[in-house]
């Protein structure tokens, strides 16, 4: 009989339970690699619809495929054993209807998530009772929403004025009557993002919003510096693995030029002296 612990994923209703208890930590991942190194630290990976600008230099999250993220959630679920795995439904999977809402979600479930994420405000709210009420967790995003960077005019922060902050704070309030289980807040000014997590029972998830949410959420690369030199102002760089890993292919080339690489205990069938 083994004695080893079996190892179990934070479930959905441990995140409604951190309210008010501890903070939330979350991050992005979209391989193996990264999922297996970011799972012994957070309690939720997002393979976000940002999978498209960060895996495959898109110039925004428009034009992933729900069979994308779906086979980057799969792997993402290889490659974990603790944190819960929240998948984004990306730009033209759900908004059509609520059946097709349903099989995007499902199809994603399929591939090993434990819920799945949307953007927009009020007008989703039906859509996140459907799928809530048949057993698919939902996690609402509002606030500056990627998925409308052609309604909103770029990437701009968010209820900056009295009528914006009072529509997202309505937003909010609608998606968690509907179920949501959380709410990310996207680059919203700090004091809107204080004011809805004091409002709301449900977790908020900030990025760009205020140290009061009830957690936070990154993306990997970005926090990592291997997004290139554009840093948005609400990452903090903890390291500069894109100096690192240069300097280590460098002295790769350096050595396979100068015939100091490979050497005898890299090879086959030598003898070592």
């Amino acid at each position: 009989m083994s004695t080893h612990a079996e190892v179990k994923r934070m479930t959905v209703p441990q995140l409604l339970a951190c309210k008010g208890q501890r903070k939330i930590v979350a991050l992005t991942a979209y391989s193996v690699p990264t999922a297996r190194v970011v799972d012994d630290y957070v309690d939720f990976i997002l393979i976000g619809d940002s999978t498209a600008m960060v895996a495959y230099g898109l110039p925004n999250t428009l034009s992933i495929s729900l069979e994308q993220i779906g086979h980057h959630t799969a792997a993402v679920v290889r490659g974990t054993k603790r944190a819960c795995i929240v998948a984004d439904l990306p730009f033209g999977s759900y908004q059509e209807s609520l059946g097709q809402a349903f099989r995007s979600a499902g199809y994603l479930l399929s591939q090993g998530a434990d819920a799945v994420k949307l953007e927009g405000g009020e007008i989703m709210a039906e859509t996140v009772e459907y799928l809530v009420s048949r057993g698919i967790p939902v996690l609402a995003h509002v606030g500056l929403m990627p998925q409308y960077v052609n309604t909103m005019g770029g990437y701009l922060a968010q209820g900056k004025t009295p009528d914006s902050a009072a529509r997202i704070l309505a937003d909010a309030l609608a998606l968690e009557k509907a179920g949501a289980f959380g709410v990310v807040l996207e680059g919203v000014a700090e004091a809107l993002g204080a004011e809805i997590t004091s409002k709301l029972s449900i977790p908020t998830i900030g990025i760009g919003a205020s140290p009061s949410c009830d957690g936070q959420i990154l993306v990997t690369d970005d926090m990592l510096g291997l997004s290139g030199n554009r840093v948005p102002k609400f990452v903090k760089r903890y390291a500069d693995l894109d100096t690192i890993m240069r300097n280590a292919v460098q002295q790769y080339a350096d050595e396979v030029r100068g015939g100091k690489f490979p050497e005898a205990q890299h090879c086959f069938g030598v003898k070592r002296t």
